[in-house]
């Protein structure tokens, strides 16, 4: 429908029927104005999976919804690093909406992986900003292919579950811009989501929900947004004030009550009628989107989808250790331990659990395998050690030539609505593992959870299978891996540190009642760690495959480049190996010598390609501004300082194989305010400030020959260095205090002629 025609709409609608359409109909429902042709339209729960309810509705997973297809969590489908498959699972998902009518799905969901505690980390794609927000984007493309909505959340800087609806994340500028709105701002520019849905927290002091600045400033104007911001579940605080602040719908209904608000701050003068004209027209504009283009004949074959679903689990499978213990031989006596062999726990709790139509355990997936054999080792409704399942699986260990243990973390560990207490695996399943080792040489753990969690028994055991939350599908996809019929090919999309106090938010992580300060700034993850060169258990990217794969021919169109310019970055990478396989290529970039402080590198390109054995293919990157780009509060931009870069082709954050520089100039200066407070070091940054500073140069605070002559003699245990470091940390201000007659109206004088400087 046409910008003009919805306009006509509008001015037909009655004000309290324009009130009317910012709130739900009901839980899941947009308000209908059927005198004009206005339909309800349905959104549902995602992403990984449609939580259509067609009863009683709630936002928590507690009521039932109609069975359907889960698809791997965002913290596997992340792992996955391959855009096309990611956009195939949207396309998937935006036909089983199409055959359900339902007009948004509500996701992704790409908020940063802060800290490993966070109860909704399994639906989160990554730590690293740019993961996050070209996953996400796949999945827009494959829903919104099929005439679906989206939206992506929950925007902004949502990063925990405890205090979730009252909590004041305190985040820097520049932090906020590289690393929280990152993970926003790609996926929305290119791929432009129908809705966005706001977050519970305050950023900043100021409720998302009535956030002008995210919401219309940033998200509208900066980035184009077209489509209608919708609240999350429940968090809307102040209507009036959340409308005119860029809110368009609150979810779900308000029973009217905040409708009569709208109506009376219009009729009082508080709201203008324009505003509330544009909201109702960004939301009949989605609505009428979708009903102009439902697809009648789409089909849900939660069969066919199923069948989806192991397929992208086959690339969300990590294959973290393995010391020639996997592939295993099919003729083999092997055990299968551990309850999650048997009951998968496939997905997490809260508003994206699916009421699964079938779901295939690794059990499953081996049936008719007389050499398979299973003990269940542990039971997960609390974490206690059962001795007489222990004792069964040890048994049944030592007589198999491999044990694989199906271990992980239980519903009770991790879900929505609250946040882990710490990064640990249950005790009893811990105690399993290094029992079973204990006996059996070739013990394989496959891991089921959806964050990172310690492993104490990681030098006991010679596999380690990151399975996630792999859908409803895992358990065949776990065996595909295991057997070898699929080379894994996934890569870790957030590192695992050792032990919980590593992380960089630990101190912090939480905060004080309502107030959480992100005092590690920009350092999240693998930013942290490689920048304090510390050990982790596994880094950020790494994953291994039953192939090898060799790099080489690393080139750049240009050596030198402008700001302004794009730079386009090629290797070669080759299948050394003998079984075909995936490679994930990473580009990391570094800033070898900045005035600000910068991680050591980071990633700003990933591919996925595909080679047979001792097949070559040349992946290419093109990097622009923002490849090299720190966020200048200052200038309120992105800013490229002049120097050299070097580009990185690596296996992950610390396995880097090939490097070469380059040379990025800046188009752009950022203005240098001098003041009497300014040092002599920074000064002489400046080789045309040395004539202004000349007069000053020759005395004795500021380094002048006669001065170091005398300090030599009387006191020889000041050094040359000291000297100079002295002279350079002393401001210009220090020669009224220190010698050469010279008074405060005499250093305004240089001051003012040193900022003519930066006007030239």
């Amino acid at each position: 429908m046409t910008a003009e025609k919805i306009k006509e709409i509008v001015s037909q609608m009655t004000l309290e029927e324009k009130a009317s359409m910012c709130s739900g109909a009901d839980f899941w429902h947009t308000e209908a104005v059927e005198r004009l042709g206005i339909p309800a339209s349905m959104v549902s729960d995602g992403p990984h999976g449609l939580r259509k309810q067609d009863q009683e509705g709630d936002h928590l997973g507690v009521n039932d919804s109609i069975r359907a297809v889960c698809f791997p969590a965002g913290c596997g489908t992340a792992a996955s690093f391959n855009r096309e498959l990611i956009q195939q699972m949207g396309e998937t998902l935006g036909e089983e909406c199409q055959a359900e009518g339902v007009s948004v799905i509500l996701g992704p969901a790409v908020n940063i992986k802060r800290s490993p505690l966070c109860g909704r980390n399994f639906e989160y794609y990554s730590e690293d900003p740019l993961v996050a927000s070209e996953m996400a984007g796949a999945l827009i493309h494959g829903v919104q292919s099929k005439n679906v909505g989206t939206s992506i959340k929950h925007f902004l800087g949502n990063n925990q579950e405890t205090r979730r609806m009252t909590s004041d994340s305190r985040i820097g500028e520049r932090s906020l811009h590289e690393i929280y709105l990152a993970a926003f701002e790609g996926a929305v520019k290119k791929e432009k989501p129908w809705t966005v849905m706001c977050s519970y927290n305050k950023i900043n002091g100021t409720y998302a929900a009535e956030n002008h600045k995210y919401l219309t400033e940033v998200l509208r104007d900066e980035w184009g947004f077209e489509g209608y911001v919708m609240s999350d579940w429940g968090a809307v605080n102040s209507r009036v004030k959340d409308l005119q602040a860029g809110l368009d719908l609150e979810m779900p209904s308000s029973n009217g009550f905040n409708d009569k608000l709208i109506v009376g701050a219009v009729q009082s003068g508080e709201l203008p009628e324009k505003v509330l004209d544009a909201a109702v027209g960004r939301i009949l504009n989605i609505v009428f989107r979708y009903e102009e283009n439902r697809d009648k004949n789409a089909v849900f074959d939660r069969d066919k989808d199923h069948e989806m679903a192991r397929k992208v689990a086959q690339e969300t499978i990590v294959l973290l250790k393995n010391e020639g213990v996997l592939p295993l031989s099919e003729q083999d006596e092997i055990a299968f331990i551990g309850k999650y062999a048997k009951t998968p726990r496939y997905q997490g709790g809260g508003s994206s659990h699916i009421n699964s139509h079938k779901v295939t355990s690794a059990l499953d997936a081996v049936e008719g395998m007389s050499n398979v054999t299973y003990a269940q080792g542990f039971d997960d409704k609390e974490d206690k050690t059962d001795e007489k399942l222990l004792a069964e699986a040890v048994e049944a260990a030592k007589k198999a030539k491999v044990a694989v243990i199906f271990a992980g973390l239980p519903d009770a560990f991790e879900s929505e609505g609250f946040d882990r207490a710490h990064m640990r695996m249950p005790d009893c399943q811990n105690e399993l593992i290094s029992s079973v080792a204990a006996v059996q040489p070739n013990t394989v753990v496959v891991l089921h959870n959806g964050s990172p969690v310690e492993m104490p028994w990681v030098n006991e055991v010679k596999g380690i299978v990151e399975a996630y939350l792999g859908g409803q599908a895992v358990g065949g996809a776990v065996c595909d891996i295991l057997f070898g019929r699929v080379n894994p090919s996934a890569k870790l999309p957030e590192s695992f540190p050792l032990k919980l106090e590593d992380n960089p938010s630990y101190l912090f992580y939480i905060g004080e009642r309502d107030k959480v300060e992100y005092r590690e700034g920009i350092f999240v993850g693998y930013r942290y760690y490689d920048k304090k060169k510390m050990d982790v258990l596994f880094p950020f990217g790494h994953g291994l495959s039953y192939t090898t794969f060799g790099y080489s021919n690393l080139t750049t169109d240009k050596d030198h480049m402008k700001d302004t310019d794009v730079m386009t970055v090629s290797v070669d990478v080759t299948n050394t190996g003998h079984m075909a396989g995936k490679e994930i290529v990473q580009l990391y970039v570094a800033d070898k010598e900045s005035t600000v402080i910068r991680p050591v590198r980071e990633l700003k390109g990933f591919e996925k390609v595909e080679l047979a054995p001792g097949e070559t293919k040349t992946v290419t990157f093109n990097l622009d501004k923002r490849a090299f780009a720190y966020y200048s509060v200052k200038l309120q931009d992105w800013h490229v300082e002049t120097g050299a870069f070097d580009i990185m082709i690596g296996r992950s954050s610390r396995d880097l194989v090939l490097t070469k520089e380059v040379t990025v100039e800046s188009t752009v200066k950022i203005p240098f305010v001098y003041t009497t407070d300014t040092t002599m070091g920074d000064v002489l940054r400046d080789p045309r400030a040395r004539e202004i500073v000349a007069g000053l140069l020759k005395l004795d605070i500021f380094g002048g020959e006669q001065g170091k002559a005398e300090s030599d003699v009387a006191n020889e245990a000041i050094s040359e260095g000291m000297s100079e470091a002295m002279a350079g940390f002393t401001p210009l201000r220090g020669a009224v205090s220190f010698g050469g007659g010279m008074n405060m109206a005499d250093i305004q004088e240089i001051v003012d002629q040193l900022n003519a400087l930066e006007d030239i």
